[in-house]
C-alpha cells in the first residue's frame, strides 16, 4: 500500500540533509556486547539495502547470486526518497552489500548519520571481488579493493562494520576458505587500526548444520598464538538465519541455535533473517524473539531482507517497490508488518556496560572431518615483492584482449597442464588452506600467477620463444636474467609473513571516524608496503590452485 506519509516525511528527510546534524552516538564493543556513547546496549534493527543487480540462472549459480551491482549508497536522490521508509520501518542500521569505492557516497552517508541510522559494508564484489569458496585464495588486487573500500567510507561516523565475506563457506567441504577469511580479516583490521578507525570487522555466515556452522564461527573469533589476542579474530560475527517461517516459535525455530551459540565470544547477530513463504506475507514474529530476553544474553539483533526486491533461489524478497521513473515507493504488506514488530521490540538493557568485560580468544577448534581450516594463516599479500617477481619474469602476459579477466584462467590451466607434461608442477601458485601451505607466488594477482607460470614452461623448454606465446598472449621479457624461481625467491623470500597494510600509491586517505570498536590487539608488525594496482579496478578473477593432480590445475 502507499505511505500517507510520503510528503510530510520527505520534508523531514530534506530538513536534515540540510541541517547537516552529526548526533549519532559511537558504537563500541564491550566484551560480546555493542553499547551507544550514553552506556545503553545496542541492538542492530536493521534491514538489507541493495538493490540487485543481474542475475544468470545456471548450474554454476545455485544460489543465484547477482553477477553486477548496484552501489546503493551512491544515489543521493534514490536515498532521500527511501530515508522516510526507513525510518518508518524504524531501523537504525543497513546492510549494503556491495559498493564502488570510486563513487561519491556524501550524501547518502551523511543523510543516514543524521537519521540515526548506521550502514554494515561488505567490503566483497560479485564474482570476481570476492574470496571464491572451491579456489579461495587471498591476495593483492583483493586486499588493494578492501583497503580501498574502507578508505573511501572512513570518513564518515556512522559505519558501524565492515563484512570481509559474505557465505563464502557454504558446505562442510568448504571450510577450509575460512583461512583465507581470517587471513582478509586480520590485514583489514590491522588496516584500521593503523588509521585509528574504530570500525567493527565482521563476516556474515550461511546457516547450516551445527557440525562446521558453530567450529567455523568458533575460528572465525579464535586466537590460533594461544595468547588471547584479537589480531586475526572478527569482531562481529553474523549469521544469515531463516529457520522461521510464518508464525514459528523460539522453542521450534531458534532454541537450537541459541544453544550452539551460548557464551559465545564476540557480539553476534543475525546477519539476514526473514523465511518467505509463497503467496504469504511475512509476519515477522520472529522480531520479538530476536529482542528478547531469551536471545539477548548471546545475539544483539538482526538485519532483515530485504527492503528492495530480491530474487533467490528461495523465491521472491522485497518489502517495496520502485515506480518505473524511480521517484516512488510502494509498500507492502511485508514492509507494514515488519514496521509494526519493530515498534513492539523492546530487548533488555543488560549488562551494563561496566559488567559486560573484556573479549576473550580462545584457542582454536581442531580439524575433524567436517572442518578442515588449518590455524596456518596464508601471508598479508605483499604488492611491491609481486611487482618485483613481475618485472623480472622471463615471459610475461601481455593479453590481446583488454577484457583479459575472460582469459586468465583458462591460460592458467593451459599452462599447469604444459607444465605437468615437461615435468614441472604449479605448487608455487598454489594455496591450501586445509594443511595451511601457500605458494611463493600465491599471494600474488592472478595475472603476476600466469606470468610465473608462462615464464616456468618458457624456461623449461629452453627459452624456446614459442612457447611464451601462449596464443599471441605472452611477450618475451629480454630483460630478464634469471630463472623462475631465482626470481620467486629473491622477490618473495620475505614476503612470507605479516605486516600493516597500506593503500596503493596514488590514493590519497581519508580521516577515519567509525562508529563501531575494533576491540582487538594489534597484528603483527612488520615493513609496509605501498605500491598501485591497477588491477583491483576491473576485477580479476580470483583464481588459485587448490590441488594439482599431474601438473593440471583445475580452476573455477
Amino acid at each position: 500500500m502507499r505511505s500517507l506519509y510520503r510528503i510530510a516525511a520527505g520534508l523531514t528527510a530534506a530538513a536534515l540533509v540540510v541541517s547537516g546534524v552529526h548526533a549519532i552516538q559511537k558504537v563500541t564493543r564491550a566484551g560480546r556486547y555493542l553499547y551507544t556513547a550514553d552506556g545503553n546496549r545496542f541492538y542492530i534493527k536493521g534491514v538489507a539495502y541493495q538493490q540487485q543487480g543481474a542475475i544468470v540462472a545456471d548450474a554454476s549459480n545455485p544460489f543465484l547470486e547477482p553477477s553486477t551491482y548496484i552501489d546503493s549508497l551512491a544515489n543521493g536522490t534514490s536515498c532521500q526518497r527511501d530515508l522516510p521508509y526507513l525510518q518508518q520501518l524504524g531501523v537504525n542500521t543497513i546492510r549494503v552489500y556491495s559498493v564502488d569505492s570510486s563513487l561519491n557516497h556524501d550524501t547518502c552517508m551523511e543523510l543516514f548519520s543524521n537519521a540515526g541510522i548506521y550502514t554494515i559494508i561488505d567490503l566483497s564484489l560479485p564474482i570476481n571481488g570476492s574470496i571464491d569458496s572451491i579456489s579461495p585464495a587471498w591476495t593483492t588486487n583483493l586486499l588493494d579493493l578492501y583497503l580501498e573500500t574502507v578508505n573511501t567510507f572512513s570518513k564518515y561516523d556512522n559505519v558501524l562494520a565492515y563484512n570481509v565475506g559474505n557465505e563464502v563457506v557454504t558446505q562442510s567441504n568448504e571450510t577450509d576458505a575460512a583461512t583465507f577469511v581470517k587471513a582478509a580479516a586480520r590485514d583489514v583490521k590491522a588496516y584500521l587500526n593503523s588509521v585509528k578507525s574504530s570500525a567493527l570487522v565482521g563476516y556474515a555466515a550461511i546457516d547450516g548444520d551445527a557440525s562446521w556452522i558453530v567450529p567455523l564461527a568458533n575460528y572465525l573469533s579464535c586466537d590460533p598464538s594461544g595468547s588471547n589476542s584479537g589480531a586475526t579474530a572478527i569482531d562481529l560475527y553474523g549469521l544469515n538465519n531463516y529457520e522461521w517461517c510464518g508464525d514459528s516459535t523460539f522453542q521450534a525455530a531458534y532454541a537450537g541455535t541459541e544453544g550452539e551459540f551460548a557464551g559465545y565470544n564476540v557480539p553476534a547477530y543475525f546477519s539476514e533473517f526473514g523465511c518467505i513463504t509463497a503467496g504469504t506475507p511475512r509476519p515477522w514474529t520472529e522480531v520479538g524473539a530476536i529482542f528478547s530476553s531469551e536471545m539477548s544474553p548471546d545475539w544483539s539483533g538482526g538485519i532483515a531482507f530485504s527492503y528492495f526486491p530480491a530474487t533467490s533461489a528461495q523465491g521472491q524478497f522485497g518489502m517495496v517497490n520502485i515506480s518505473s521513473n524511480g521517484s516512488s515507493v510502494i509498500t507492502g504488506q511485508d514492509f507494514d508488518n515488519l514496521a509494526a514488530q519493530y515498534a513492539q521490540a523492546s530487548p533488555p538493557n543488560s549488562p551494563s556496560q561496566s559488567s559486560a568485560g573484556s573479549t576473550s580468544y580462545p584457542s582454536c577448534p581442531q580439524q575433524n572431518s567436517t572442518f578442515q581450516a588449518s590455524t596456518s594463516l596464508p601471508p598479508t599479500p605483499n604488492l611491491s615483492a609481486c611487482t618485483c617477481l613481475e618485472n623480472n619474469l622471463g615471459c610475461q602476459f601481455t593479453p590481446t584482449t583488454s577484457n583479459y579477466t575472460s582469459i586468465v584462467g583458462s591460460l592458467l590451466n593451459y599452462g599447469c597442464s604444459l607444465l605437468g607434461q615437461s615435468g614441472g608442477s604449479c605448487n608455487d601458485i598454489s594455496a591450501n588452506g586445509m594443511n595451511g601451505t601457500y605458494g611463493l607466488v600465491s599471494q600474488c594477482d592472478p595475472t603476476i600467477m600466469l606470468s610465473y607460470v608462462m615464464s616456468e614452461y618458457y624456461s623449461a623448454t629452453n627459452d624456446n620463444s614459442q612457447s611464451c606465446s601462449f596464443g599471441g598472449n605472452g611477450t618475451v621479457n629480454t630483460n630478464a636474467k634469471s630463472s623462475p624461481t631465482s626470481v620467486a625467491s629473491s622477490c618473495l623470500a620475505t614476503a612470507t609473513g605479516t605486516f600493516v597494510p597500506t593503500l596503493p600509491s596514488g590514493v590519497a586517505s581519508t580521516t577515519p571516524t567509525g562508529a563501531g570498536s575494533s576491540g582487538g590487539s594489534n597484528s603483527s608488525s612488520g615493513t609496509s608496503t605501498t605500491a598501485f594496482d591497477g588491477r583491483i579496478f576491473i576485477g580479476v578473477s580470483v583464481l588459485v590452485a587448490t590441488s594439482i593432480v599431474s601438473g593440471v590445475l583445475t580452476l573455477v
